[in-house]
């Protein structure tokens, strides 16, 4: 890559409103230009233009259905990209409190557990990757893989792991942005968030990422994971 290669692409998130359309779309979702303006209170024009920019620097692919304008981030190594830039530039590293209660109560529910583009973060993604670890299901000392016990408790959880494809790893660590260690993303990240999600031990909360363990998921994590409900509290 030349510098000049890299300046572009550093150039694309240097911009306020840029970073936030991109920090929404790290829910994994497709937005409208419309909401994208309306999380970000900018104009639709000036929306357009920000997004044409980002979709053209390969950061956002663009869907049409019928009138409708989507975007989404690109892939999953732009949704790390994304999530390691957060996690260097994290909330409090410039000592600015909170601006009102609810922000403060929004940031401690993100903090708490929230999704990262398609895998678990935050303190609960934290805690099951270290309680994976822990019972050999999982490896970060030569990296993040799973071991062939972490392959077969998802195999009894009725969770498939799909084939390889592409550049994606099956496991992969991805940095925290809030605990500063690093979380379960990969192929086996996103397949546990989705089960995750469809049992019911997680649900969405506000219109943010963020994510509460109701009470069968507690139940279910201590059985599995021996995790304490108290740490996801």
């Amino acid at each position: 890559m030349a510098p000049r290669d890299l300046a572009a692409l550093a150039a694309l998130f240097a911009d306020e409103t840029r970073a936030a359309f991109c920090l929404a779309l790290l829910d994994g979702r497709a937005w409208t230009a419309g909401e994208l303006a309306r999380h970000a209170r900018v104009a639709a024009s000036t929306a357009s233009e920000h997004l044409g920019r980002l979709v053209a620097g390969g950061v956002l692919a663009e869907e049409r259905q019928g009138r409708h304008r989507y975007v989404r981030l690109a892939d999953e190594r732009v949704a790390h990209l994304v999530e390691d830039l957060a996690a260097h530039a994290a909330p409090g590293r410039s000592g600015e409190p909170p601006r009102s209660l609810r922000a403060a109560s929004a940031g401690s529910a993100m903090a708490r557990g929230r999704t990262c583009y398609d895998h678990l973060a935050g303190r609960l993604g934290i805690v099951i990757t270290e309680a994976m670890t822990v019972r050999g299901l999982l490896r970060q000392d030569t990296g993040f893989a799973l071991t062939d016990d972490g392959v077969g408790w998802f195999g009894t959880l009725g969770i498939e792991l799909a084939p390889r494809s592409g550049r994606r790893p099956v496991a992969r660590g991805c940095l925290d942005w809030t605990e500063r260690k690093p979380h379960l993303a990969g192929a086996a990240g996103a397949a546990l968030c989705r089960h995750a999600l469809a049992e019911g031990w997680c649900v969405r909360i506000g219109s943010e990422r963020a994510v509460k363990v109701t009470a069968d998921g507690e139940r279910e994590l201590h059985t599995l994971l021996g995790i304490e409900p108290a740490t996801l509290r």
